[in-house]
This record gives C-alpha cells, structure tokens and sequence, in this order.
C-alpha cells in the first residue's frame, strides 16, 4: 500500500465493489479502496455506477495510483500449451487482449471477482487443470501457483487509479480534485458545452469527462467530471453553484491528489483575476442611484 496512514489500518478483503460500498455503508469498515480507472481499459464502469446512482452519503476521500504488472500463473507443471481456459477480473483480462489473441488463440475467458479470487480458486483445486489465471505476482505467490508468462498487459505503462472512499469532505491542501456527476435537466443542442463553459470561464482545468447512461433509457446520458480544485476553492464553488443552478449536480468529493505545481499556481491565477473582477463590479453597483 503506497499511502502510509491505510498500511498501519486493519485490512479486509471483499469479494467486489458493490459489496466493498455496501460494507462501506453499513458502518462494517471505515475507509474503502476501489478501483475506478485503468490507463489501458479505461474507467471501471461498476464503481461509476456505484457511486453516480446510489451510496450517496459516501465520498471521495483521496486516490492512489499504482502501476500494474499482470502475469499468468497455473497449477505447477502446467505448460502453456495445455491452456485451454483462463480466468480473472474482466479488467485484467482485457488488459492483455493482445498477449492472449498472440499466445493463446480462442482461449475460453472466464471471469471472476478479482485477480486475487481467481487464484485463489485455481490453487484450491485439488486436480490438475487446463486453466490458467491472470493475476499479480503476490497472490501468485500466496497460493503457491507457478508464473509462466510475465508482464503480460498488452502496454508497459499500465496503471490503475484507485479511490478513497469514506464520508465528509478533507480538507484542503492546495493539490486537489473535485468530482462531480452532472445530469443534464434537458437535452438540447449545446448542453454540453454549455457545462463545460462553467469550468472553462473560470480557469478550472478538468482532468477527465465521461458521458454514462442513466438507466433511463437510450439516449439519456449523464457526465463524470473530475476537474482541479477543491470545493473549498472560490472559483470551483462558484463552478459548482451556477452547474447546480441549471442541471442535478452529484458531489463525489473534493481530495488531494498529487498535482503539478503549474496547475496550482494557474488556480491561484485565476482566483486573484476573478476577486479582482467581483471587486470592479461591487463598484459599479455601489453608483446605481436608489429608485
């Protein structure tokens, strides 16, 4: 665990993220830790959906990103060529798309809860099997499966960002993101842009911008935002407040998050411009005569 303050903390595993949110919720553990985007597969769309539509007294406390290193492991004396099914997390499956159409043409892929599920299943049975698992090299090691094929993910810079879930707001730190879901109160030619230009008429940099159904039908999508900022920031507030104004906003959180110096320093920017102008306009109302 790269965040010293979750190592010292008491570590339980569960099976998936609607179950890790629900045990979140229940007061059963106070912090929770998901993943919620890959830098090759892309966003894990369970845990969007887990938070955009339910767990609403839940929020994002913080994030760690680590770097991935997928390998595929078997029962030992296993050879590759006897493979005929693997089986893991859908995500890391997907991550080694290509290694697998490469090395292991029309494989059968299974899924299962986790990397760390999968081999633990594969070291529990108690015949020799054709099946392989895609998993990291600890819970390889664990369960005492043998490593065939390493650093199999189909691209080196693999990395998973995961998140931080808990309740309240942290505080400020100065390198924050703020995330929010943003439903559209009707859909009409420029809407999007019409939310974007909220964060683009105040400097707010987004990092990501992602349209997901609302379960409402086709064609009816809302959109997660992660901009730089923190809620506690003018300029994001007043992001948040005119969003809230005209759309149903869903606050996921406001947290640290390791930014550059650059993007602090343009909020700062920003935030000086737009006193300045809230300054220049208090003037200019204060010489409207009286009726």
């Amino acid at each position: 665990m790269s965040r010293p303050e979750l190592s010292a903390a008491e570590h339980v595993p569960i099976r998936s993220v609607p179950e890790v949110i629900a045990a979140l919720e229940r007061f059963d553990v106070d912090l929770a830790v998901v993943p919620i985007e890959n830098s090759i597969e892309g966003s894990v769309n369970v845990t969007l959906d887990t938070l955009g539509f339910g767990a609403e007294e839940l929020m994002i406390q913080g994030e760690i990103v680590l770097g991935i290193q997928l390998h595929l492991a078997v029962q030992r004396g296993t050879q590759l060529s006897e493979i005929k099914t693997v089986v893991s997390h859908p995500h890391a499956n997907a991550q080694c798309r290509e290694w697998l159409a490469a090395k292991l043409p029309g494989v059968e892929i299974v899924a299962a809860n986790s990397t760390a599920e999968a081999a633990q299943a594969m070291a529990r049975s108690r015949t020799k099997t054709n099946r392989a698992t895609i998993t990291n090299a600890l819970a390889a090691q664990l369960y005492g499966l043998e490593i065939i094929a390493s650093d199999i993910e189909d691209h080196p810079e693999n990395q998973t960002r995961f998140v931080i879930l808990g309740r309240g707001v942290p505080a400020r730190t100065g390198h924050d993101k703020t995330s929010i879901v943003v439903f559209q109160s009707a859909d009409r030619p420029g809407s999007l842009l019409g939310i974007l230009q909220e964060f683009a008429a105040r400097a707010v940099n987004l990092t990501k911008l992602e349209s997901r159904p609302t379960k409402r039908g086709l064609g009816h999508y809302c959109f997660f935002i992660d901009a730089e900022g923190h809620l506690g920031d003018e300029l994001v507030a007043d992001v948040l407040r005119n969003l809230a104004a005209k759309h149903t906003v869903r606050f996921l959180g406001s947290y640290p998050v390791a930014t550059s110096p650059g993007a602090e320093a343009r909020r700062k920017a920003a935030g000086k411009a737009w006193k300045s102008a809230g300054i220049w306009l208090d003037q200019l109302r204060a010489q409207v005569r009286p009726e």
